[in-house]
């Protein structure tokens, strides 16, 4: 929790100095190779099944908007918002989304819980000025939530058919070859002209923030159990508040801290026996 959390103050550091589609490739590219090691450390034969391709392919263009979204949000914002609004208001739009898609029934407390959390994101987006939201970077922040709910639907739905971290590295591969083939027009040799700030904080973001970080979570969740693992997510959010002040020096904004708050509690609600 405490790497994922320190993803956003490395993503923020590298909007400073490259363009969203170069520093998503080299992103991808980073990943793909870091997962390399991790292969060779879970020992389980590497084996991609036909019916996982649909999953790693849907997963892959949404990785990638995911990566738009919150790079712009980011742009935008500060760090410490994307963290807390994308990991608060995303379990939120998963609900939503397998509730839509599935057909689902659920308890009163928990539809209550939806509509608490829904009004936490209201106090977290600060939607008053439509114009100003849709300009600000919250409102990336929230497409990148939604479209992290098509993730994790994905994610969920592909367990049966292929090993999550053989899953992870397969989305890393195809990401990158679908990045390849945006980047035909960019220049993606520009990396190589950066400073040691934005190597450090690229490779941060490629191998402890995304390779490392997941593959704990997959090791934890195994060891845990899935919700038992599922709960410490809620710890993303202050950790991303916490290192974005000590290395940007973001300060917290008051509805940032309130709506996020109201959002933990009905997610609390949601997910209570």
């Amino acid at each position: 929790m405490v790497l994922w959390g320190g993803g956003w103050s490395a993503l923020k550091i590298l909007t400073y100095s490259m363009g969203v589609e170069v520093l998503s490739l080299w992103r991808f590219v980073i990943m793909f190779f870091a997962f390399i090691p991790i292969l060779f450390y879970i020992k389980v034969p590497l084996h991609l099944p036909k019916k996982s391709l649909k999953y790693i392919s849907l997963s892959s263009v949404l990785n990638i908007a995911f990566m738009f979204f919150a790079y712009l949000g980011v742009e935008r914002s500060t760090a410490g918002n994307g963290g807390v609004i994308i990991t608060v208001l995303s379990p939120l739009f998963t609900f939503v989304l397998s509730m839509i898609l599935f057909k689902l029934r659920y308890t009163r407390q928990q539809y209550i819980g939806l509509i608490i959390g829904l009004l936490g994101g209201i106090v977290m987006l600060n939607i008053i000025d439509i114009n100003l939201f849709i300009q600000g970077g919250e409102f990336y922040f929230m497409l990148a939530a939604i479209t992290w709910a098509g993730v994790s639907v994905l994610a969920q739905q592909s367990h049966p058919y292929i090993h999550p971290v053989h899953y992870s590295f397969f989305i890393a591969g195809f990401s990158m070859l679908l990045l390849f083939i945006i980047n035909i027009p960019q220049d993606i040799s520009l990396v190589f002209d950066q400073d040691t700030e934005f190597w450090i904080a690229l490779l941060y973001l490629g191998i402890f923030g995304q390779t490392i970080a997941t593959t704990i979570y997959f090791v934890a969740s195994g060891k845990l159990g899935s919700s038992h693992a599922s709960s410490y997510m809620f710890l993303v959010p202050l950790f991303a508040l916490i290192i974005s002040y000590l290395i940007l020096g973001e300060s917290l904004k008051i509805h940032i801290i309130v709506g996020g708050l109201i959002s933990l509690f009905s997610v609390y609600l949601i997910n209570k026996k």
